[in-house]
């Protein structure tokens, strides 16, 4: 092998015999004479006058179709080159109808774009939803029907206003998930689950905080459940038919207050509210305005003995302002300002009259 990586092989073994150089006035088949101890058969290779040609072409076909001598036996491996995005991008735009369809895109993008910006897009979405939801919607796909459950003081009206549903969404596209978050930042709704029924059909399961009383602080006038958590803002006149309490922390002893109430017999209907003072203990204030303050302790025997006077001499009707039992075994009574005018004029000495 020689240093260009060539195979030397002996030209007698395709039977190319080396010929003797042609001389000037000598015959070109003119043979050397042997030399001492060469070979008889030994010829020298052929110089210039000679057919390199020929030679070249029995060689190839003495090696059945090889490569020809001065070239690399084996292949170089094939180098893969690098092509750009720009390229890339020139050879799909020259698919047939292609470049159309990049071109409408691209002015599409461009217009929506701009409406975006300039404020026509979320108009457009807002009078007819999101285009995606256009779609669905003509596919057959729309929110067509809303089955709602468990309600009990939320109409259907705040549920889907609370849920965001405005008719314009469609079903696929629609986020349940979403729509229970949404539904669970309303005070009156204690768990929620969403469902979607395809084609068009949403079911909503609701399951109810229960209303248990009405609370009033600072002026404030709250609905709260039955472990004092606040539900909503009183604007409901259906809740005037809960317990009444007022004052700071009633809200977490309203229990007691309802146990006051049921000790009261007959009274209850005559009740209004009941204030808490100092955290410690109750003041009833009746429907009459009167006030009735009862003791810290055994509030329900004080409730007893009102109920008694009630029935004997209907006290409550009386020009009073209020009845204070908190001190045991005694009871003090606040008139009116004309009944205690009066009260002193009936009482104040006659002129004239004897001392």
């Amino acid at each position: 092998m020689d240093g260009a990586g060539r195979f030397l092989r002996s030209l007698t073994r395709f039977g190319l015999a080396p010929k003797a150089p042609a001389f000037a006035g000598a015959s070109s088949n003119a043979k050397m004479p042997a030399f001492a101890g060469a070979s008889p058969r030994a010829e020298m290779p052929a110089f210039a006058g000679a057919s390199a040609s020929a030679g070249r072409a029995a060689y190839a076909g003495a090696r059945g179709g090889a490569r020809p001598v001065g070239k690399r036996i084996f292949p170089r491996a094939r180098q893969r080159r690098r092509v750009g995005w720009g390229a890339t991008l020139a050879r799909i735009a020259t698919l047939p109808g292609l470049g159309g369809v990049l071109v409408l895109a691209f002015l599409a993008g461009v217009g929506l774009y701009g409406a975006q910006r300039g404020g026509q897009y979320d108009a457009f979405v807002k009078v007819n939803g999101a285009p995606a939801d256009i779609v669905a919607r003509a596919l057959g796909l729309g929110l067509d029907t809303v089955t709602i459950t468990g309600q009990i003081e939320l109409s259907e009206t705040q549920i889907l206003k609370g849920a965001g549903l405005n008719g314009l969404q469609s079903l696929p596209f629609l986020d349940a998930d979403a729509v229970r978050a949404r539904l669970m930042t309303m005070p009156l709704v204690k768990n929620v689950h969403v469902r979607k029924l395809l084609p068009s059909r949403l079911i909503i399961e609701i399951n109810e905080r229960t209303p248990y009383a009405v609370w009033q602080r600072d002026g404030a006038v709250s609905i709260v459940a039955a472990d004092g958590a606040p539900i909503d803002e009183f604007r409901d006149a259906r809740y005037t038919r809960l317990p009444f309490v007022v004052g700071e922390g009633a809200n977490q002893r309203i229990d007691d207050y309802v146990a006051l109430l049921e000790a009261s017999g007959d009274l209850r209907a005559k009740v209004r509210a009941g204030v808490l003072v100092s955290k410690r203990r109750w003041t009833l204030t009746m429907t009459n305005g009167v006030d009735v303050l009862l003791p810290e302790n055994d509030a329900a025997s004080a409730l007893r003995q009102l109920a008694r006077l009630e029935n004997e001499s209907r006290i409550l009707e009386k020009d009073i302002v209020s009845l204070d039992f908190r001190t045991p075994g005694r009871l003090f009574v606040r008139l009116t300002e004309e009944a205690a005018a009066a009260r002193a004029a009936a009482h104040a000495p006659r002129k004239g009259a004897p001392k």
